[in-house]
């Protein structure tokens, strides 16, 4: 049955979920990855969609952006639609000079001052992670396709704009170990972790923090080619 967020019934969508922030990146990847695809979801403009990738079955769709949007998404993908698998593709801002903007990441934990995890479900941690075994596909798929990935903790932040009186990016990367920026991932490894569900997140840095490099709007939603190779590969590894 569908939802107040997705018109979707059940049975049309898949296990395995790749899931952009933007919505027309979510479009984009199933026109130009998919085969044999249909469109689940219009609701709110956060589309989604079912196809094909090599013949194993996949869906693709929009989170939004920030954690309340990712988390109602992924909650109902997880709890109404019988999705075990979701693959956040999303961008970032990087915080060191290590990684450069088109550099892909590969969370291996996420810290955040978000109250997400505590309201939801009472969780008190500030660190998360990923679903193990998924983040190995996701190595393996990047080593088969000769793509560098970067593994590192991620800053998963509420806040898109800071005032000056609280850290600055340099203070979370040397207090907290966090190599770059989203705003999505603790959310939903937090809501993996509740429902027993697998849950992964890449990112390509956009833009930067120490160099000021960052890409267009268009850019980040067209660009963004090998990271959606290695989520797909990953996606349909046994």
């Amino acid at each position: 049955m569908a939802t107040p967020h997705n018109q979707a019934e059940k049975g049309q969508i898949a296990r395995t979920v790749l899931m952009p922030g933007d919505p027309l990146r979510a479009k984009y990847i199933a026109e130009k990855y998919l085969e044999n695809v249909r469109q689940f979801n219009t609701a709110r403009n956060m589309f989604g969609f079912t196809g094909t990738y090599k013949g194993k079955e996949l869906s693709v769709m929009g989170s939004g952006m920030g954690m309340p949007s990712i988390g109602i998404y992924s909650y109902e993908l997880y709890t109404q639609y019988d999705v075990e698998t979701i693959i956040r593709i999303g961008s970032a801002g990087s915080y060191c000079e290590e990684l450069d903007v088109m550099d892909l990441v590969l969370a291996e934990s996420v810290w955040s001052e978000s109250t997400f995890a505590k309201v939801q479900a009472g969780v008190e941690d500030d660190v998360l992670y990923p679903s193990a075994q998924l983040n190995e596909k996701i190595s393996a798929a990047a080593k088969d396709l000769g793509k560098k990935i970067t593994p590192c903790r991620v800053h998963s932040c509420d806040v898109f704009y800071h005032e000056d009186n609280v850290d600055d990016y340099q203070a979370i990367y040397q207090k907290h170990g966090c190599f770059c920026v989203e705003m999505e991932s603790f959310a939903l490894f937090h809501n993996a972790n509740v429902l027993k569900k697998n849950a992964a997140c890449m990112l390509t840095i956009s833009d930067s923090f120490v160099s000021h490099k960052e890409l267009t709007a268009e850019e980040r939603q067209t660009s963004f080619h090998d990271m959606m190779q290695v989520a797909l590969e990953a996606a349909i590894k046994e």
